[in-house]
């Protein structure tokens, strides 16, 4: 009688190279995005139209390359986790999800908010207008504002993060970092 494997022992060992170039893909957008709001200037200003449009080309790419990391970590699996995680692993786990949720709202309530100002998301460089919804004031708020607690919260997931990442590394030593590089 020959034992089966256990789901752990078929997971893979690291991550692929597609997830690992999604993964820091994903990173750059994000600091991208995060770096043109902070710097774009004083409204009317040509440098504020153009680093939003930089922004609204990263936010719109972040969607759609996070839509494509998370199809293909349904696909093809994440590495088992290390051993003697327990509560480590479930918040490993759930740090993750988090982040998917969040890269996948963040940019879909930018969309929002300036669809709800009554404008579309124009792609700069390209005909591309993006319309999901039609004008609505109050809405706007309501959606800017969330908006802009979850872009300041982002901050701090991707802070505990890497903060993590380094404590497995260099605390742990237990190769989790390695599996992302």
């Amino acid at each position: 009688m020959s034992a089966t494997p256990s789901a752990t022992s078929l997971a893979p060992v690291r991550y692929s190279r597609p997830a690992i170039i999604l993964h820091w893909l994903v990173f750059l957008l994000v600091a991208v995005a995060l770096f043109a709001i902070e710097i774009r200037g004083p409204r009317g200003s040509d440098s504020r139209a153009f680093w939003t449009g930089i922004h609204m080309w990263a936010g719109v790419s972040v969607l759609c390359v996070t839509a494509v990391r998370l199809v293909w970590r349904l696909v093809h699996g994440v590495p088992a986790a290390e051993q003697g995680g327990g509560l480590l692993t479930v918040t490993a786990r759930a740090v993750h999800w988090l982040f998917y949720i969040v890269l996948l709202a963040q940019p879909l309530l930018g969309i929002l908010m300036i669809n709800f100002g009554g404008n579309p998301v124009r792609l700069m460089g390209t005909g591309i207008a993006i319309t999901i919804v039609g004008a609505n004031s109050d809405a706007r708020g309501v959606v800017h504002d969330i908006h802009v607690f979850m872009g300041n919260a982002l901050f701090y997931l991707i802070a505990l993060h890497a903060l993590a990442a380094l404590w497995h590394q260099y605390v742990r030593k237990d190769g989790t970092l390695r599996k992302m590089l």
